[in-house]
């Protein structure tokens, strides 16, 4: 992969479709607001799975030129990460815990390795979630897709400090063994104590047999990238989702079949259904914050003044 040197402090964002994401709309709109002069973003797109080598490549030329600051990356953060952990100066401790990157930064020369998804989509869930809701309800969780999303959104929901306002069980389904074992490493050192089932899903059929299995009130996550990054659904038509189930989407955008089959069902099951867009708002905030090394609040007026800045931009 041969990347040109950056002619002004540059974000590069490490996808699969970064052209069609709102972020290259955006960005300038925030870079603006938030006074970070000439910075501009660039996207460095990679086939699923890609070879090592690229990865190799693209975090080498980011290590070493001068205007290049950081990088956000998604869908490729535990790929990345396996193939360039040596290449890194600093490893943040949820980075190394989790053994993904979300995040790529520079501090004093050194490059900086971040896992910066345990706090995003913390942020992002917590924003929707009902007060103390598995607590009220007995409620599950049913991520699938054993990535990096899904290990940290399940390494937040794990933690003790939430008390009893934990999942009453975690099932976690993905098309690769591989991915489960890693994940299922991931929960027994963190040791939670909250039962998590794996379920190895090669077919969608396969998560449908494990959605019908959830209880009212469930939390069901498409952490798949299906709809977005590749056409589709972990799910078929067929699947029926728990009563006043929440169902969860982390893409915006892309063709969204999931979210669609959701709302065909919201009104007879009484379904809470969520998109991907405040997350999306958290996980850049996020790494913008670190990438420049400034403060942005998680909440309050200027927060909601930069989604607004989002929005505006987004649809021009």
């Amino acid at each position: 992969m041969t990347l040109a040197p950056a002619s002004a402090p540059t974000l590069y964002f490490f996808g699969v479709s970064t052209a069609t994401s709102s972020i290259m709309k955006v960005f300038p709109a925030w870079a603006e607001h938030l006074g970070l002069g000439s910075a501009v973003i660039k996207g460095v797109d990679f086939p699923l799975h890609a070879p090592a080598a690229e990865y190799r490549s693209a975090v080498d030329f980011l290590k070493n030129d001068p205007l290049s600051l950081g990088a956000l990356v998604t869908t490729h953060k535990i790929d990345l990460y396996q193939a360039c952990r040596d290449q890194f100066d600093e490893i943040d401790p949820h980075a190394r815990f989790m053994r993904e990157t979300s995040c790529l930064s520079k501090r004093d020369g050194r490059l900086v390795c971040h896992a910066k998804d345990p706090i995003s989509s913390g942020l992002a869930l917590d924003a929707f979630l009902p007060e103390r809701h598995f607590e009220r309800t007995g409620a599950e969780v049913f991520s699938m897709g054993a990535g990096g999303s899904t290990i940290a959104l399940t390494w937040h929901l794990m933690q003790r400090s939430r008390g009893a306002d934990r999942p009453a069980r975690i099932v976690v389904s993905n098309r690769s063994a591989a991915r489960l074992e890693q994940i299922r490493r991931i929960h027994a050192e963190l040791g939670s104590g909250v039962p998590t089932e794996y379920v190895l899903s090669p077919t969608p059929i396969d998560n449908d047999a494990a959605l019908s299995g959830l209880r009212p009130g469930s939390l069901v996550i498409n952490a798949t990238g299906l709809g977005k990054d590749a056409p589709g659904s972990p799910l078929t038509n067929s699947a029926r989702f728990p009563d006043l189930a929440i169902v969860w989407d982390l893409n915006y955008r892309g063709e969204l079949v999931f979210l669609a089959q959701a709302r065909a069902q919201a009104k007879e099951r009484g379904l809470q259904i969520e998109d991907g867009w405040t997350y999306f708002l958290h996980g850049w905030t996020q790494v913008i914050a670190e990438v420049f090394q400034i403060s942005i609040p998680v909440g309050g007026p200027e927060f909601d003044g930069l989604s607004e800045i989002a929005v505006r931009a987004a649809k021009e």
